[in-house]
């Protein structure tokens, strides 16, 4: 019986080529296979199916009803072996292979099987900046074509750099190791041009898989929609699968490239259309009930791979409701800050400047180009890694601005090579190299420190292998990694800063502001993989910059985090809806990609709110001191009972009438900064829960330090003063401060019965809502105006504020019924910057 099962197992899996799995099935049947061995092939095929489906990694969102028959590689498939064995030669380790396996078979297997009569699939897969979704899709194509897809359209970014890079890629991969299997459209030199004969693409006697790298183009994707219209008498038995590499970028609401992806699916009657990205802010705000784009049949979430130097990684975060704020990092100190004086030396101040500019070379910028070829010297003491080295400066978008610098970095490089003789220059690298390595130790990073005195001996090697190039859509200098190892300052705009990997990219100068998240976090090309000198990148850019992307490193986290928490849910692409937190002075994405967006409901049941930013002048601190005060008054005139805990410097009046808790957030002043510490939003939220019953009493508590400076609130409530220093933004406002975390796990229970220093964030939540669901809790802080770091806090500086200041946090009981919400629209404010945003009339142009 075993035999027998076994062979007609290999027979269905045969079957599976040229059938949907239900009709493999019932090709058995017709075969007279018996109904106990058909029963049996089913249950061994759904046990690979739930394999698939329950994998821990990557996390899926997917429309209800899609089935699952993809289980994995086979023997006798060709183009993902080759893969494996390319990937072998480039040294990647069996676990990352594993991983790369098991997440392009989760995609592939959310796709329609290719024998399916007419489908046409729409799903999204969201990866990280520079973290492999090129080699993740090149997978899930190998794989579908080892299945029968026969056509691949790779949408490839706006830029020819970018076009050309993936097509290379795609050529090395999956062509070179099969070329029997394979024909192309298109080239490393030349996008698609319309070829004469269909037939010999599409006819059935062609079992040659089709590869078509175009760019997102009206002039180019138009000649492909008119060429596969022209062509679909053959098409009807030609599985495609369309890949949107940078899917967020002229994809979603554009006029002309929008509608000409939709254009070409409708000519292919089987059709797969699959967006990767890594900010798919705009993807997701697309109205699902449209005909458009939307993933309505899966999101992915592929997971960060180990070693990548990611947002968090470089700029930190803020925690997330629920999370512990001191297990959250304030990421490595790579950040060297570029101050506003020097913006007028580094790009024009407006668009009437452009004309003529000439940069200045400033302080900050010369220390990041001497940095970098410092570094560069090092790799080579190393020998390990990345051969190539790259800088990237990016100042504006304006190619002739680009242009303007090449002149001042030239002569910047000839002195440096004609110097190395001079004890002056010598002595300004050596203090250079020690200020950096003594910031970022390299035995942090399983690396070793290499002596000043190796390094010098690479520097003339270094000096007469460094190119300045200028890569923009006007020059004809390019970044070309293939012949040899490249040692290059690329200065540049918009075709460095989607998609284009920046081969062993070690310092960027980074100073252009931009009005959306989506296009920040693709300007950050210093995210990737950094072996062998992981303790050697360093981004140069200004304070605000910093803070964006640290602000931008929160809504990633939690918006990936939303969409695990839709996975276990059961919720589907249609039924779910990730929420983006806004910030005050950068949009979501493009004003016309929110079109169809609705400004979310706030509801802060189960939250804990905490304020981060302050001010640090004295007249806000002290209208703030004295709404604490007030507070504290009302607070002893009116508690029903009172707890002193002089041990732990704490304070605590229970049952608290809930208006002293309205008149102190109509009192006190939240920072501008924080657009989730909005006082009318909180007040308006706690008055609907009082009128809905709850929230009429609330608990008001005093966290002190018992070994600070004495800080009285009233005659008879004295605690200690708590230090929190202040995040190191060098060359900040000084009347900002940024403390990053006020309250600990332990605060969010100061109110409940019992031992709570082992619960949970979700313990200290269940406890809450047993003990004091219809309580809420505010706890203030008094923090010392010095309020000097730690030592070992080496990304903090003193508080340095005039007055005192009062930090609040605020904890919410889960509702017992069904919550308030209460909303607010939230714009960006971008009239006080100067911004340049992506420069899409690519789009329209002939192709060049």
């Amino acid at each position: 019986m075993t035999g027998e099962f076994d062979a007609m197992y290999e027979t269905f899996q045969a079957l599976l080529d040229a059938f949907p799995p239900s009709e493999a099935v019932k090709r058995l049947e017709l075969l007279g296979v018996s109904p106990e061995i058909v029963q049996q092939i089913r249950e061994k095929h759904e046990q690979h199916t739930v394999r698939i489906k329950e994998l821990e990694e990557p996390h899926a969102v997917v429309r209800d009803g899609l089935d699952t028959w993809y289980t994995g590689p086979q023997a006798k498939d060709k183009c993902w072996p080759a893969i494996v064995d390319l990937l072998i030669e480039d040294d990647w380790e069996d676990p990352a292979i594993r991983n790369l396996d098991d997440s392009s078979t989760r995609v592939l297997s959310l796709l329609n099987h290719p024998k399916e009569k007419a489908f046409s699939t729409r799903g999204l897969v969201v990866g990280y900046v520079q973290s492999g979704k090129t080699t993740n899709f090149t997978s899930v194509m190998a794989k579908a074509a080892d299945r029968g897809y026969k056509l691949f359209i790779v949408l490839a970014g706006i830029h020819n750099g970018l076009r050309r890079q993936t097509q290379a890629r795609l050529v090395q991969q999956l062509v070179e190791p099969n070329p029997s299997l394979w024909s192309q459209l298109t080239g490393l030199e030349k996008d698609f041009t319309p070829q004469e004969n269909p037939a010999s693409y599409f006819g059935k006697n062609n079992k040659t898989r089709v590869l078509c790298v175009v760019k997102k183009n009206a002039t180019v994707l138009r000649k492909l929609a008119v060429w596969l219209e022209k062509a679909s008498d053959y098409l009807t038995d030609c599985p495609a699968l369309i890949i949107d590499d940078e899917a967020d970028q002229a994809t979603v609401a554009t006029k002309s490239i929008n509608p000409l992806i939709l254009r070409i699916m409708e000519s292919l009657p089987r059709s797969a259309y699959v967006g990767y990205t890594a900010s798919p802010f705009a993807n997701l705000l697309i109205d699902p009930s449209a005909k458009d784009l939307y993933p309505r049949d899966f999101v992915v979430n592929l997971p960060k791979p180990a070693g990548h130097f990611g947002t968090e990684v470089l700029f930190g975060r803020y925690a997330l409701d629920g999370e512990d704020p001191e297990q959250v990092d304030d990421g490595h100190d790579m950040i060297r800050s570029v101050p506003d004086d020097d913006m007028p030396c580094v790009r024009p101040e407006t668009r009437a400047d452009i004309d003529g500019f000439e940069p200045i070379i400033t302080d900050a910028l010369r220390n990041a180009i001497e940095y970098f070829w410092l570094a560069t010297a090092a790799r080579r003491v190393r020998r390990t890694g990345n051969p190539h080295s790259t800088m990237l400066i990016h100042t504006s978008v304006n190619t002739a601005v680009h242009n303007s610098f090449k002149r001042p970095l030239r002569h910047l490089l000839d002195r440096a090579a004609d110097s190395l003789s001079d004890a002056a220059f010598l002595s300004r690298l050596r203090d250079l190299w020690d200020r950096e390595t003594a910031r970022v130790p390299a035995t942090e990073f399983g690396e070793t420190k290499v002596p000043f005195g190796k390094l010098v001996q690479e520097l003339p090697g270094v000096f007469r292998s460094c190119r300045i190039i200028m890569d923009n859509s006007s020059s004809e200098d390019r970044l070309d990694y293939e012949n040899g190892p490249v040692v290059a300052i690329a200065v540049g705009g918009n075709t460095l800063s989607r998609g284009l990997t920046l081969e062993g990219l070690s310092v960027s100068y980074f100073v252009r502001s931009v009005s959306a998240y989506d296009t920040l976090l693709q300007m950050g090309r210093w995210f990737g993989f950094r072996n062998g000198y992981a303790d050697l990148p360093r981004i140069w850019m200004t304070d605000e910059l910093a803070e964006w992307f640290r602000h931008l490193a929160t809504v990633e986290t939690e918006m990936r985090r939303d969409i695990d928490i839709y996975m276990t849910e059961d919720e589907t692409p249609t039924t779910f809806a990730v929420r983006l937190r806004a910030h005050p002075a950068l949009r979501v994405t493009a004003a016309a990609k929110m079109r169809d967006a609705v400004t979310a409901a706030s509801s802060y049941g189960g939250k804990r709110v905490q304020t981060h930013y302050f001010h640090t002048n004295a007249k806000w601190l002290s209208a703030n001191l004295a709404a604490a005060c007030d507070l504290v008054s009302a607070s002893i005139a009116n508690a029903v009972r009172v707890e002193h805990r002089p041990d732990d410097g704490r304070y605590l009046f229970r049952d608290v009438p809930y208006d002293a808790v309205t008149d102190f957030l109509a009192a006190y002043k939240f920072h501008e900064k924080s657009p989730e510490n909005d006082a009318d939003l909180i007040g308006d939220y706690i008055k609907k829960r009082v009128a809905a019953g709850s929230l009429r009493r609330w608990n008001i508590a005093i966290v002190g330090n018992p070994a600070g400076e004495p800080f009285s609130f009233a005659a008879s409530v004295s605690v200690g003063l708590n230090s929190r220093a202040r995040l190191a933004i060098r060359n900040s406002d000084p009347d900002f401060a940024d403390i990053k975390t006020l309250m600990s796990r332990r605060d969010g229970a100061i109110d409940l019965a019992g031992s709570t220093e082992k619960l949970t964030e979700q313990g200290i939540k269940d406890q809450r809502r047993l003990q004091l669901p219809a309580t809420g809790l505010l706890v203030l802080y008094p923090i010392d105006k010095a309020s000097e770091p730690s030592p070992a806090k080496k990304l903090r500086a003193p508080l340095n504020a005039a007055e005192h200041v009062i930090g609040v946090g605020l904890v919410f009981p889960e509702p017992q019924d069904k919550d308030s919400t209460v909303e607010k629209y939230i714009s960006a404010d971008l009239s006080g910057l100067r911004i340049e945003d992506e420069d899409l009339s690519l789009l329209e142009g002939e192709d060049s």
